[in-house]
């Protein structure tokens, strides 16, 4: 027994033609092929507007790359600063007033 899928159609979208084709190992899903001037241009699995076609036909420019840098390289220090170090800031202690114990450690959480 197999499962009954979706019939694929064939239609278009402005100047671009569409044609839908079920999916495999699918009851549901389309995949929609795009074609403008029978050249095949891109596919996608929702139905396109005419918005995705135009985008597909002629996709905007995308900057080149960056490659990643995983340094971190501070700028040069000021003159007269002091060097830095790779301990942690100790944290201010504020003095208890007078009469105040810090409280004790238990095993209760």
């Amino acid at each position: 027994m197999t499962i009954p899928t979706v019939v694929g159609r064939r239609f278009c979208v402005g100047k671009y033609e569409v044609i839908a084709t079920p999916i495999a190992h699918s009851a549901h899903m389309l995949r929609y092929t795009v074609f403008v001037g029978g050249k095949r241009i891109g596919a996608m699995a929702s139905e396109p507007n005419e918005s995705d076609c135009r985008f597909m036909e002629s996709p905007p420019a995308t900057p080149p790359l960056v490659p990643y840098q995983n340094i971190y390289r501070p700028g040069r220090p000021k003159k007269g600063a002091p060097p830095r170090t790779t301990d942690a800031p100790q944290p201010p202690r504020e003095e208890l007033p007078h009469g105040m114990a810090f409280p004790e450690p238990t095993d209760e959480r």
